[in-house]
């Protein structure tokens, strides 16, 4: 993409109201608009990274068995109340709720658990149709009291959540075990992986414990007891002598953390499917119900993580798995053969399927473009220059180590898997 067609621009300063470090750099950055508390829109460049995280998402999601889906938000009230979690239930405060014309009460969705259950009564009556691993990418609404954290809490944002159908309880924990490794994978793969910790806490009515993955940033809004040796974590709320002992971790090397929840996996059990009918056939010929569990991402919590993290004093720093564009292409210099160079640059590397936006606006300083390339955060940056091209040279810069190399064009071309960041699969 050349940069003079991008009609987004980046600014100096952020929205005096937002206070989250991840919404004023995505903000100045040009990635996203605010149009309220807890709502963004993802212009071009968020919605580049947004889908690269959803790539890597759905990519761990299908390994593992999941099929996609896509669920409405509007929810009729009848399978939540029979759940007693319609809005008239005070311990579910989330829902944003509205009318038809005829009066009839309708909500958005903030989580899918009843209506997926409804729906698999359609698909699911022998054990022949077990197990099923349905996930959707979907937009949640949650009438949060407060939202002064960027994209890391909203009212509106985008979930992926994948529900399990499965026999028993046995079938039920071999997946478990597969989805928590899938998570840390993915966390790994936007570049959370070493900050990121499995994080045991209540499993509520369905299980003694549920787990959690936070990722250690002090703009979190959650304390977890860390043991580094073990690579686990819990949660303040459940942190007791008791669940010490019982996860064997060591009292005294646990390390007090601040830490944001990036996602979370839940064993339901068979709440849901007891309560709306969901019920299979076994081989002996009776009626059993489906045992069933939850498993939440939110992508865009994801991408807002990853900048409060991942940036500097500059702007943002994106791994290259996540990034809007590989390469920045900052052209300073309006001359001719340097504009030839860049151009032909631009082309090559567009050929060759690699993302690549490239600065070719005219009149502005060196300095400017520098600072808005910092800000933008792409992983590579290739700077053309008239006495760059007088010698047939390109600088190359790593935005994440900041490292510079001044390599002929033809050596740049040749070693381009050498000199660019990459992700660790």
């Amino acid at each position: 993409m050349k940069q003079s067609q991008l009609f987004t621009k980046t600014r100096k300063e952020a929205p005096k109201d937002e206070v989250a470090k991840n919404a004023e750099l995505l903000i100045r950055g040009g990635y996203i608009h605010k149009e309220m508390a807890g709502v963004y829109t993802y212009l071009p460049l968020g919605l580049r990274v947004l889908n690269n995280i959803n790539g890597i998402i759905r990519d761990e999601m299908n390994k593992v068995g999941g099929q996609e889906i896509l669920l409405t938000s509007l929810q009729e009230k009848e399978p939540w109340e029979k759940t007693n979690r319609w809005v008239t239930n005070p311990d579910v405060d989330v829902w944003f709720t509205t009318k038809l014309k005829n009066d009839t009460e309708l909500g958005l969705g903030f989580t899918h658990e009843e209506p997926l259950t409804r729906l698999m009564k359609d698909h699911i009556r022998s054990y022949r149709d077990l197990p099923v691993y349905p996930y959707q990418i979907q937009t949640k609404f949650r009438n949060e009291s407060r939202a002064k954290s960027g994209l890391m809490r909203g009212r509106e944002f985008l979930m992926k959540d994948l529900y399990s159908f499965s026999k028993d309880e046995a079938e039920h924990n071999v997946f478990y075990e597969k989805m928590k490794q899938a998570y840390l994978n993915i966390f790994r793969r936007v570049g959370l992986g070493d900050k990121t910790y499995v994080t045991f806490a209540s499993g509520g009515s369905f299980s003694k414990y549920s787990h959690e993955f936070q990722t250690v940033t002090s703009a979190g809004e959650d304390l977890i007891f860390v043991d580094e040796a073990k690579k686990i974590a819990i949660n303040r709320e459940v942190y007791n002598d008791e669940v010490i002992a019982d996860l064997g971790v060591d009292k005294d090397a646990i390390v007090e953390k601040e830490a944001v929840e990036v996602g979370n996996i839940f064993s339901l059990g068979t709440r849901f499917s007891e309560a709306l009918g969901l019920m299979y056939v076994n081989e002996r010929g009776e009626n059993m119900p489906v045992v069933m569990g939850s498993y939440g991402i939110g992508p865009g919590r994801l991408m807002g993580t990853v900048v409060e993290l991942l940036s500097d004093d500059k702007g943002i720093v994106w791994p290259e798995s996540v990034a809007p564009f590989k390469f920045h292409i900052v052209r300073i210099s309006d001359k001719e053969d340097a504009v030839k160079q860049a151009d032909g640059l631009y082309e090559v590397l567009t050929q060759k399927g690699i993302e690549v936006l490239y600065d070719d606006r005219v009149g502005l300083r060196a300095g400017e473009k520098f600072a808005e390339s910092d800000l933008l955060g792409l992983p590579c940056r290739i700077v053309i220059s008239d006495k760059l091209v007088a010698e047939n040279k390109v600088e190359v810069k790593i935005r994440s180590t900041g490292d510079t190399h001044v390599l002929s064009r033809e050596d740049f071309l040749k070693g381009l898997q050498e000199h660019t960041p990459h992700e660790k699969q």
